[in-house]
């Protein structure tokens, strides 16, 4: 059995970035993700005027509940959607001037649902160039609260930057979602919030909508430790449920993780793989078989690439459904995926919201067109497990969440 570290979770790590800057007190982050992701993130706070120490196992925040120490800032996101969306919600908390821009590939991406939701709290939000992208300022002077209604059924991180902004508001606030994606990240968020000292209550409808309530409490500093990140470990739970003989431990996902992403094993079960979550670390075998199934992806759709990575070695064919979400991430995944296995010779049928991969053997050399997405590089890594040949026009955009892949993925393909 093959043990494996995966580094910090992204999405916990950023998270906990805009929880401790905003919180009463110093926080210490233990073990956080290092990537561009990350480190623009870090960035970023750090031009609003928070204090970030960052040592190589801990990062230290000087939270500020009044708001960013400077006045005025430009920030720049890079590539990272968490950054770019959490960090104008924290800055609109305070008071001041500030400037937003991003890489071309995130200036493609929707921010439109949060503007339009912070302007309707009263803050003063431009778009510098399209409406609802980035570039954009905002002219903070505190945010008062009240009720708002709020479409999230494009990205959940949405929801997430407005829920974390409550409890920094001078009377908290009321968020009825009437559509929501990717809803285990919804739950992160919460159940970080409380773990910082927030109050939240949580009202749903027979309809489906749900209102949540967030109390103007503020935050507070804590030692906090990141997980594993589970859609990062998804790689490596896919080559071992591919590869007879082959099994894989990754300690810190177990069965109290945050993450919903961990339920891309249970999808990998589903297939014929052997899957044993504990406490302490969830580890997958191989069976020497995958099945095909139709499956819906809609809550784990940053796993969906891993699962067309290697649909084409089940013995029927792979159906994900609900993911049209995944058509404005840092590329759109789902014809990514169809495109790439295409050009290994494999049939693959297409939906606004859905795929299916048939059974087949890939077929190199191809060039994996990667569109600058860390997540077509590292499914795709996968698929070379079994097809000789395949490289990638771009195999540095790991770099965005896991610089060390390449090296940390071949050393796992050659442990016994």
């Amino acid at each position: 059995m093959t043990v494996i570290h995966i580094p910090g979770s992204k999405s916990v790590t950023a998270r906990a970035l805009f929880l401790a800057a905003a919180a009463e007190g110093t926080t210490t982050l233990l073990r956080p993700l290092v990537s561009d992701d990350t480190e623009g993130f870090a960035e970023g706070l750090t031009a609003l005027g928070y204090a970030v120490r960052r040592e190589s196992d801990a990062w230290h925040i000087e939270g500020r509940p009044a708001g960013p120490g400077a006045d005025s800032a430009d920030v720049y996101c890079r590539d990272g959607a968490t950054t770019a969306r959490f960090l104008p919600t924290l800055a609109a908390a305070g008071h001041g001037t500030y400037r937003f821009d991003a890489s071309a590939q995130m200036r493609r991406r929707p921010l439109g649902p949060l503007s339009t939701a912070l302007r309707e709290l009263g803050v003063d939000l431009r778009h510098g160039g399209q409406e609802g992208h980035h570039p954009l300022d905002v002219h903070a002077h505190g945010v008062k609260g009240g009720a708002l209604t709020l479409d999230a059924g494009q990205s959940s991180q949405y929801l997430t930057a407005l829920l974390m902004l409550g409890p920094l508001t001078a009377e908290g606030l009321d968020i009825t979602v009437t559509d929501l994606v990717s809803e285990p990240y919804v739950e992160i968020t919460l159940a970080m919030m409380r773990d910082f000292g927030a109050e939240i209550a949580e009202e749903r409808t027979e309809d489906g909508g749900r209102t949540y309530r967030v109390a103007p409490t503020g935050y507070r500093a804590r030692t906090y430790g990141i997980e594993p990140d589970a859609s990062t470990a998804s790689y490596f739970f896919a080559a071992a449920a591919l590869e007879p003989g082959r099994s894989v431990t990754v300690p810190g996902l177990g069965t109290g993780a945050l993450q919903g992403d961990l339920g891309f094993v249970d999808v990998l079960r589903r297939m014929g793989a052997d899957v044993d979550i504990t406490a302490t670390g969830t580890t997958v075998r191989s069976t020497g078989t995958l099945r095909g199934l139709t499956v819906n992806m809609r809550d784990i759709s940053d796993t969906m690439p891993t699962l067309a990575a290697i649909a084409p070695f089940a013995d029927g064919p792979v159906r994900i459904e609900d993911v049209a979400n995944t058509r404005v991430k840092e590329c759109d995944r789902l014809d990514a995926c169809a495109d790439n296995l295409r050009r290994l010779g494999i049939t693959v049928e297409t939906g606004p919201d859905w795929i299916e991969i048939h059974p087949g053997t890939p077929a190199g050399p191809v060039e994996i067109a990667t569109h600058g997405d860390h997540r077509i590089v590292m499914s795709f890594a996968v698929t070379g497990l079994r097809t000789a040949g395949i490289t990638f026009d771009d195999p540095g955009c790991v770099k965005k969440t896991f610089p060390d892949f390449h090296r940390v993925f071949d050393t796992f393909v050659h442990t016994p």
